[in-house]
């Protein structure tokens, strides 16, 4: 060793100091302490194996550890093993590490494996995913009387956390305050995360008062973790009260507190909150970034608010904030969205000029605008400008989705011309696309066009599928085609596709909708001997065909046998079964199926009140049909105009002027207004001629003019 004095560096020092700020000095000083043959200490040789962990050569430490190291003059330690395993783990190189650190145990002595050691195999564990390994590793460590540290409990918690097992990390902060170790406020930020995340906010607000009584002061990462969470789950206003006395008892809010209260405000539409709160940040010391302004214009872009959004682009500017890749993409979504393109190629060209790459949303959302809005050669300009800027183009999933949109909107000749347009650009369509485009052409009635679309996907070699067949089958059926429906299906059969569930409904409903009774109840038969499963939609669709084929007391069998069978009915069905049991004259039945309904978990809705009300009226009991419609109301179910009308109109014609008049006052020409039916009536009843002209008295108030009429 060198002469030490007060005056003199020693090597150690040197090499220390090197490794501090450049570790490739520390190598080269390490190189010259070689050179002159001097022998090193544990402080000189730890430092060395750290330059080269941090210089990414942990093999080469590996080698001076187990080799070098006693040849020049000092014996590795447990200190000198941590420094490896650290760089090991560091480097994803776990299980390397787990091999050193096995070597340490062998060695034993001061080599022994102590709880950093364990600690720092453990983390890296859990780092590359390997929760088993690193389980197996804290059990070892208990075995080997080696006793875990609050740091080695915290990992394995913070891990369990991530992992959703919060059940497990429970268990290990129970065993963990057992064997005293007191958790600390990474233990209950890591517990507070895990619960916050999953939803499990009541769990999570125990924890945080547990934390509390424990003395333990929230950071503001944990509070921002608790807030996040209730703003997630459509909390912000409790958010807002943990926001307020998160400030009243001195934490102060940073930014990504505000931003995770503006976005549950957002989120929840409450502009005056979301404002208030932006407003307040100033006054509280806290600039508002890039961020801010993003989740203000994204809460009036997506609620089509885009001139405000607007403002607030250009107020972010005017406070020198730069808006971002993600600022424009969201206010170019939203001109594109409602086909202002013009608005949104000038704000595509203002991020172009200022040097922020338009990334693929931002071409995605404006070729999809200008293939929405028909500018299919714009649209297709730029999507040659994503090739050639080496940007993904939209695949045929982003222009199946438009094409599915424009045949759902009716507009089936623009999706055609999508189509081609994919074409063009060289993508492929598959199943899908051409599926969405021969439903465009079912639903306008255009079935000719649509059965081309099926030979076009076998020209080009793509297979239809159940969906395809089924598409055309429930086109044929609906636009009065039904033989060609049904020769449809038999080509289906002999290609070797198989029918499903939903191919059959359609052919059933179509068959009973058409009268062919005798054909549907062939085709069921056919189903259930072909193995396909039969849903309570299947039997809904028998019982309701059968019920407006004139065949209730059929529907009344089958109704009655499937409830041996234990079958859980819908209330549609059950509404259909007490109309049809009311048209055979089967009234008692039909009352007891309707007070039946509770029994079996389902609630009446305003067809089964209607149809209770409807049937009633025609039996002449006025009162009972009364009495159903206050329970209706008091169950909280709002009549329909249609229902409402219907009502008025039979009591007229019955004579009910006053009971009729009720119902009239609850016409408020908003929700509920008369019908074109009902005012027709009530003109010939009241009018100078009218049979009832002396009764209007009894209507209200407003209804008096009729008797001008006559």
């Amino acid at each position: 060793m060198w002469c030490r004095s007060q005056s003199t560096p020693t090597a150690s020092s040197w090499t220390a100091a090197a490794a501090c700020c450049r570790p490739d000095l520390g190598l080269a000083l390490f190189g010259c302490i070689l050179r002159t043959g001097l022998k090193m200490d544990q402080i000189t040789a730890s430092t060395l194996l750290k330059c080269l962990c941090y210089a990414n050569r942990t093999e080469e430490a590996v080698n001076v550890l187990l080799h070098r190291m006693s040849e020049l003059g000092c014996v590795p330690n447990a200190f000198s093993y941590s420094i490896i395993l650290k760089g090991l783990c560091g480097n994803s190189m776990s299980q390397r590490a787990l091999d050193l650190f096995q070597m340490m145990a062998k060695q034993g002595g001061a080599c022994s494996p102590n709880v950093v050691a364990y600690n720092t195999v453990i983390h890296g564990f859990f780092k590359e995913g390997e929760t088993g390994k690193a389980c197996s590793l804290f059990h070892e460590m208990k075995r080997q009387g080696v006793v875990p540290s609050v740091g080695t409990y915290n990992l394995i918690i913070d891990a369990l956390c991530k992992a959703r097992a919060m059940d497990k990390a429970e268990l290990v902060l129970r065993h963990m305050t057992t064997n005293g170790a007191q958790p600390n406020t990474v233990t209950y930020s890591c517990m507070i995360h895990g619960y916050a995340t999953l939803g499990r906010l009541k769990e999570a607000a125990k924890m945080f008062r547990e934390m509390k009584k424990r003395g333990l002061i929230p950071d503001i990462v944990t509070c921002n973790s608790l807030m996040a969470s209730l703003c997630k789950h459509g909390r912000s206003k409790e958010a807002a009260q943990f926001f307020d006395s998160m400030t009243a008892k001195g934490h102060k809010p940073d930014i990504v507190s505000y931003c995770t209260l503006l976005h549950g405000y957002a989120s929840e539409g409450c502009f005056a909150d979301m404002i208030g709160l932006f407003n307040s940040m100033k006054s509280n010391g806290i600039a508002a970034d890039c961020r801010v302004f993003t989740i203000l214009i994204d809460a009036y872009a997506k609620r089509g608010m885009v001139d405000d959004a607007m403002l607030i682009f250009t107020e972010m500017q005017q406070q020198g904030v730069s808006p971002n890749v993600v600022t424009y993409s969201t206010v170019i979504s939203a001109f594109s969205r409602m086909g202002r393109l013009t608005d949104a190629m000038e704000k595509f060209n203002q991020m172009v000029a200022r040097g922020i790459q338009p990334n693929t949303a931002v071409y995605r959302s404006i070729i999809q605008g200008f293939c929405k809005h028909g500018g299919l050669v714009k649209a297709k300009e730029l999507v040659s400008e994503m090739i050639n800027k080496g940007i993904p183009r939209p695949d045929i999933v982003f222009f199946s989705s438009v094409i599915n949109s424009l045949c759902k909107d009716g507009r089936v000749m623009d999706a055609h011309d999508i189509f081609d347009l994919v074409t063009d650009i060289g993508e492929r369509p598959d199943v899908i696309t051409f599926n969405s485009l021969i439903d465009g052409y079912c639903l306008v009635g255009k079935m000719d066009k649509a059965f081309k679309i099926l030979d076009a996907m076998e020209v080009v070699g793509v297979e239809p599928d159940i969906v395809t067949y089924s598409t055309l089958v429930d086109g044929y059926f609906k636009n009065g085609r039904i033989n060609d429906g049904l020769t449809l299906f038999r080509e289906m059969l002999c290609k070797g596709v198989k029918p499903d569930t939903i191919t059959y409904n359609i052919i059933l409903d179509g068959l009973f909708r058409s009268g062919r009774t005798v054909a549907a109840r062939k085709k069921f038969h056919e189903m259930i001997e072909s193995g396909t499963t039969v849903t309570v939609s299947t039997y809904g669709i028998i019982l309701g065909g059968l019920c407006r084929n004139n065949c209730a007391d059929e529907a009344i069998i089958l109704f009655q046998k499937l409830g041996t069978m234990n079958v859980k009915f819908s209330i549609t069905i059950l509404n259909t079964m007490i109309n049809a049991m009311y048209k055979v004259q089967r009234k008692e039945e039909a009352k007891e199926l309707f007070v039946t309904i509770s029994a079996s978990g389902l609630l009446p809705n305003e067809s089964t009140y209607g149809v209770m009300i409807i049937n009633l009226l025609k039996d002449g009991a006025v009162e009972d049909a009364n009495n159903m419609f206050s329970s209706m109301e008091k169950s909280g179910i709002v009549p329909g105009s249609r229902l409402l009308n219907r009502i008025i109109r039979m009591l007229l014609e019955k004579g009910e002027i006053a009971k009729a008049g009720n119902y009239l006052s609850k016409v408020d020409g908003k929700s509920i207004s008369l019908e074109a039916s009902t005012t027709s009536l009530m003109l010939s009843l009241f009018s100078r001629e009218g049979k009832y002209r002396e009764d209007m008295k009894l209507l209200p108030a407003k209804y008096n003019f009729f008797d001008r009429f006559g």
